[in-house]
């Protein structure tokens, strides 16, 4: 039995080096050389977003430095955040992230849950929210959340859904095909890992219909 056991964790040990869907590649995210180039996005530097009927962009802003630090998308009334990291080339970042979030969110008073969800490990989390906090619910002390992630070529994608893609399965695999159509543009300038590949306000194109970003 311990035999087994060591093998098993190797096996894990293996797998969480790069964690991504066997057909990462086809099915997304999707990296800049693997997208198709004459498909409309709105590019926002470090992500591509396919623009659809419904769907509104935010750009998360460091108050200090005013840069760009994440892009929300609202859709299906909910909200799917996402962030893209340099990543190194030969192994992932999830495996540690994932528990750096779980023990924060723990030492928040939170609770979490590690489960295996359509690209791979995932945690879902319930958080406490403090009264008159931005997305606080009347009589509501925690919030449901989805942090998933996703290691690519020389990028880590991480991602953070909230709404009723956390109790609706229809309305999940809305936003899980939303983050799977994200494009990670990593670029060739090296970069630390788990830096954030930088990102910027829209270009203006006409012919994004459906897309709104505030």
């Amino acid at each position: 039995m311990e035999l087994v056991e060591a093998e098993e964790a190797q096996v894990e040990l293996i797998i969480d080096d790069k964690s991504a869907p066997e057909n990462r590649a086809e099915e997304g995210p999707l990296d800049e050389a693997e997208a198709n180039p004459v498909r409309p996005y709105v590019d926002l530097g470090g992500v591509k977003i396919v623009p659809r009927e419904g769907l509104h962009l935010r750009l998360e802003v460091e108050e200090g430095s005013k840069r760009v630090v994440a892009v929300g998308l609202d859709f299906a009334k909910s909200t799917l955040q996402v962030q893209p990291f340099a990543a190194p080339r030969s192994t992932g970042l999830w495996h540690e992230i994932r528990e750096q979030i779980a023990d924060q969110i723990r030492k928040q008073g939170g609770t979490t849950t590690e489960v295996d969800g359509p690209f791979g490990p995932e945690i879902t989390a319930e958080i406490p929210v403090a009264v008159g906090s931005e997305g606080a619910v009347a009589g509501q002390t925690t919030r449901l959340a989805r942090f998933v992630g996703v290691d690519g070529p020389r990028w880590f994608l991480r991602g953070v859904i909230a709404g009723d893609a956390t109790i609706d399965p229809e309305t999940a695999e809305k936003i899980e095909e939303l983050f799977r159509s994200v494009v990670v543009v990593r670029g060739n300038d090296p970069m630390p890992p788990r830096d954030l590949i930088p990102l910027h306000m829209p270009k203006q194109n006409p012919g994004d219909p459906g897309t709104t970003t505030v």
